[in-house]
């Protein structure tokens, strides 16, 4: 881990910058002319993104990438797309591609390409073009990159145009030796073999019989797994599993009391208004967990119909107390409705006596969102004031296939959930011992985990950054260093938070080497030069 990488952002960056642009582009590569400072500035320097390679606190190499046209290469060449046979639909230039001599072999060189190729897949382009000095053809060609042009330049600086695409990136070896991403995002969820290959195979009809006992596999072990009566699948999202509740919620009298201590409670309440339910809210501050007292005087006072709550809220990782809750309404024969879509799969759910919960099949499941769980404990009759794609009653009636389903994804989610039930007592395990590594060391650190012991979820924690750092800046450098995180969602955003997920499987050692780039990376991550935007 002597090597990692990230976005130049401060001043201390951009003189590094400048005299390493000095000692490649004037020293060794004649390109430009000597001066007495030894700094050069490019003259595309304020639209650059810079991505540096770091040894400590030493930049040792650097790549500029621009997306601005026209780039360098079309004045010298005329468009690029062109001179293409294949051209890319959103290309981005590189320029300035330098690392100091004694570090040009080795994991260095092949890390910044790793980091050059994390931030198109990020920023969303398809390619990378680049004048290559000749000089190092051979190491180009090796790294993926293919020439497209005659050579430009002079006989003492002379560059030859190349197109760098993902395709050509992994024959490279560069892409043959990186290792994938490691994914810390609360979904998409990292995904095994058996259940990629499970949503590739060949689609079958949803009304032939092996569609059927797909499903009927799929409701046992979601049964067994939460000890739940019924469960309904959809072809959708939590979301979408959310309103068949509140369409249920709607048909019963009296008024009902969505609890609210985060993002996701706040959009149950969205959820009852948008279906016109007669409803109070119980409001904490985000990370905050319910006072069980103060619950039971509302539950006493008011005359409360139904409860509708998240079991582990999502924006802030803390897992609200199910079984108490659960306890309090059922001494008062009050419905209660629980959303579990962070929680299912990654601690142990019990919906025997829960009315109606809700999940997804990804998150802690492992497998690809695009099902909605619906889980249930008494028989319901289909409604007709209910639009049908909403009428969980349809579902029961047509033993859970009432309209067209994806058979590829009833597979996948089948297998993740027999991955799942293998060994539940491990699973869950093994969870919460990576985020107690995870805790640790980020609290050792210096930071606040926000949701505290015993009320916070293993699956999720959310890191309180400290006033002069920034979320967004910090999960950019990880994913250049190959960490997805979570970060970018607007509650995030406005809260500077950045989250770790650890339901994804990941191995010890991976672990301490995220935990490692993680402090290495918090060292920088103040004093910003300006605003830079990774979209460029």
């Amino acid at each position: 881990m002597t090597y990692f990488y990230r976005i130049a952002r401060t001043k201390r960056d951009e003189e590094q910058i400048h005299e390493l642009n000095y000692k490649t582009f004037v020293e060794e590569i004649p390109q430009h002319c000597p001066n007495d400072d030894r700094r050069l500035m490019d003259p595309f320097h304020k639209e650059n993104t810079y991505l540096l390679c770091m040894k400590d606190s030493k930049v040792i190499g650097m790549i500029a990438v621009r997306s601005n046209r026209p780039f360098s290469l079309d004045k010298k060449l005329g468009p690029v797309e062109k001179k293409l046979s294949n051209p890319p639909r959103d290309p981005v230039e590189i320029r300035l591609l330098s690392i100091e001599a004694q570090y040009r072999t080795g994991r260095p060189f092949l890390g910044m390409l790793q980091a050059l190729v994390n931030w198109c897949l990020k920023a969303g382009y398809d390619a990378a073009v680049i004048s290559g000095t000749v000089r190092e053809l051979k190491l180009y060609r090796q790294l993926g990159f293919v020439p497209f042009a005659e050579p430009t330049g002079t006989e003492e600086a002379s560059f030859v145009p190349m197109i760098l695409t993902h395709e050509t990136y992994e024959t490279g070896i560069s892409g043959r030796i990186t290792k994938p991403m490691l994914n810390f995002l609360p979904g998409p969820t990292a995904i095994t073999d058996d259940v990629r290959k499970a949503l590739s195979a060949n689609p079958i009809s949803h009304r032939s019989s092996a569609h059927a006992r797909t499903m009927q596999s799929v409701q046992k072990q979601l049964k067994l797994l939460t000890k739940a009566r019924h469960v309904q699948v959809l072809q959708g999202t939590g979301t979408l599993a959310n309103d068949v509740v509140a369409a249920q919620l709607g048909r019963l009298s009296g008024k009902g009391l969505i609890l609210v201590n985060g993002e996701f409670g706040a959009r149950l309440c969205d959820h009852g208004s948008r279906f016109g339910l007669h409803y109070d809210s119980l409001e904490v501050g985000w990370g905050e967990t319910f006072d069980m007292r103060r619950l039971e005087a509302v539950l006493d006072s008011e005359k409360i119909c139904w409860v509708w709550f998240v079991h582990c809220e999502t924006s802030t990782g803390v897992l609200n107390n199910l079984d108490r809750i659960n306890k309090l309404c059922s001494e008062r024969n009050i419905r209660i409705a629980v959303d579990c879509a962070s929680s299912l799969g990654t601690v142990p759910v019990n919906l025997e006596a829960v009315d109606f919960g809700t999940s997804g099949s990804g998150k802690g499941l492992g497998s690809y969102s695009g099902l909605a769980l619906v889980f249930h404990k008494q028989d319901i009759q289909p409604d007709s004031k209910i639009p049908r794609y909403l009428d969980l009653g349809n579902y029961i009636s047509a033993e859970g296939i009432p309209f067209t389903q994806s058979s590829n994804l009833l597979l996948a989610l089948d297998k993740a959930v027999l991955q799942v039930m293998h060994n539940p007592e491990s699973h869950f395990l093994a969870i919460q011992k990576r985020s107690l590594m995870l805790r640790t060391a980020i609290e050792q650190m210096g930071y606040q985990i926000l949701a505290q012991e015993p009320d916070a979820s293993p699956g999720i924690l959310t890191i309180v950054l400290k006033k002069d750092e920034s979320a967004v800046h910090l999960g950019e450098d990880l994913f250049l260093n190959g960490y997805r995180t979570h970060y970018e969602s607007n509650y995030l955003r406005k809260r500077n938070w950045l989250q770790l997920a650890a339901m994804n499987e990941m191995s010890d050692i991976e672990v301490t080497r995220f935990l490692q780039v993680l402090e290495r990376l918090t060292s920088f991550n103040r004093e910003p030069i300006r605003e830079l935007n990774i979209y460029n």
